[in-house]
């Protein structure tokens, strides 16, 4: 069902009336708390512009990570004058975001004023969505709007609880271009074409008519993808993938899989791993999807051959771990890797060595994951295929990025979904390679699974 839009407001709906305005500014800062990269702040600029330009009293509410207590390196103060710049106005902050200090700025705010209020993550009842906490914050305001994509996902005060006491509730400008073209009983078109047409919003400051063009494009390509259709899913745990797994192997191809999760893959089929990350509750899960796959006639790879390290540690020592033939290779041979060590000898196929753990894919799975995708003309990409952060571990998440963009030059579309997978086509340089970039982090994996989103169902019907 349609909701209603900040677009909806005019006039006397907005004049003088303060605003209480969910963004999500949750932007990387480096060590000297300088913003790295800004499309957060930029994909809220128009809503917050409409709203100055209509005489609104603003009062934008936003998280930064994920702090236990009141963390000053979380603060929301060093966005103000990025916030400012962009909006060309000078930002108020406040230092908290309930209690008599900031009643008083919302007080003294004029008509097309701006307050941003303290990380509302510094406050445990936030992610409770305590019902005190949500009249507090509602409290502020005489209307909410929330243009938070990326945390549309959680049912927190700020973003599903404070509706309950503040009318009216729309979506911002960003949430809107969500939900127009979402029907939540059509998931199987939308839960992976939302994802892509936040990736056009995230980007740009506004929304041209270039991009309503392209979300014709984008229905064709991935509602009903050109084929084959790949899919490549990465990430440590098979517990957070699960839902987006199951979701794509009903519609992809081929799925590849990489990062700590496939240790657990390995030891449900007698494998040992070592001191690998292992789930060893989700063993007979990772059978099963192995089964689903097969009867899907999905054809699914598992790495043939790992980097395992003796340490989680960027100056560990390191080797090739090769399985043979999975799942049905005799031997597995180890040999040094980045570093000299005396370790040189093969080992059964059933074992890694105590005390070592797979941190990245290695160089034959590389070879035989490129080759795969060769014939694909749509690929999804969510999560890495190591802990691509320690350059020693970062070979395998390179590559597959490299060769993501190699097949976007020659016309296949190619999807980043996910956020470490963005930080990692980024890291590499080869951002502006690939056919769309998603950074809904994890709003866009349970768009991907299909499931509703609490912050979305939580506002006014149209």
């Amino acid at each position: 069902m349609a909701k209603k839009s900040v677009g909806d407001l005019k006039g006397d709906d907005l004049k003088g009336k303060r605003v209480f305005v969910r963004v999500d500014l949750n932007v990387p800062l480096d060590e000297h708390q300088k913003i790295t990269d800004d499309t957060r702040i930029r994909a809220a600029v128009p809503t917050i512009k409409y709203l100055i330009e209509h005489g609104a009293k603003v009062i934008l509410c936003s998280h930064l990570g994920r702090p236990k207590g009141v963390t000053p390196k979380y603060s929301l103060k060093p966005l103000v004058p990025r916030v400012s710049e962009l909006l060309g106005v000078d930002v108020e902050m406040a230092d908290d975001c309930i209690g008599e200090e900031v009643e008083t700025k919302v007080a003294a705010l004029p008509d097309g004023g701006v307050l941003l209020l303290e990380n509302v993550r510094f406050h445990k009842e936030e992610e409770k969505n305590d019902p005190e906490f949500c009249k507090k914050l509602a409290s502020l305001a005489d209307l909410y709007v929330n243009d938070a994509f990326g945390t549309a996902h959680r049912a927190h005060a700020s973003t599903e609880g404070v509706t309950k006491f503040l009318k009216p509730a729309v979506a911002g400008f960003l949430m809107q271009k969500y939900y127009s073209f979402y029907d939540w009983k059509k998931y199987a078109i939308c839960c992976i074409f939302l994802d892509l047409l936040f990736s056009i919003l995230y980007h740009s400051e506004e929304c041209p008519p270039s991009s309503m063009q392209e979300l014709d494009y984008l229905v064709g390509a991935v509602g009903n993808p050109t084929r084959p259709f790949a899919a490549i899913v990465g990430g440590s745990k098979v517990s957070t993938k699960i839902g987006v797994i199951e979701s794509l192997l009903g519609k992809v191809d081929l799925l590849l899989l990489g990062g700590g999760m496939i240790f657990t893959f390995y030891k449900a089929q007698g494998y040992s791993v070592g001191s690998s990350l292992v789930e060893e509750d989700k063993l007979e899960l990772a059978i099963s999807l192995l089964e689903k796959a097969k009867s899907k006639g999905v054809s699914l790879l598992l790495p043939s051959d790992v980097v395992v390290a003796d340490k989680f540690a960027a100056d560990a020592n390191s080797m090739i771990a090769n399985m043979g033939s999975w799942p049905f290779g005799d031997a597995m041979n180890l040999q040094p890797h980045g570093v000299v060590v005396a370790m040189d000898r093969v080992v059964p196929a059933s074992s890694i060595a105590d005390g070592w753990m797979g941190l990245d894919i290695g160089p034959d799975s590389i070879k035989t994951f490129s080759e795969s995708l060769d014939a694909a003309k749509t690929i999804i990409w969510n999560g890495p295929m190591g802990v691509f952060e320690f350059e020693k571990f970062a070979a395998g998440t390179d590559a597959i990025a490299k060769k993501l963009a190699d097949l976007s030059a020659n016309g296949v579309t190619t999807i980043i979904g996910g956020g470490d997978s963005v930080a990692a086509v980024e890291k590499a340089g080869l951002a502006d390679k690939m056919s769309h970039i998603s950074t809904g982090g994890g709003a866009s994996l349970e768009l991907l699974e299909g499931k509703p989103l609490p912050g979305v169902l939580a506002l006014d019907d149209a």
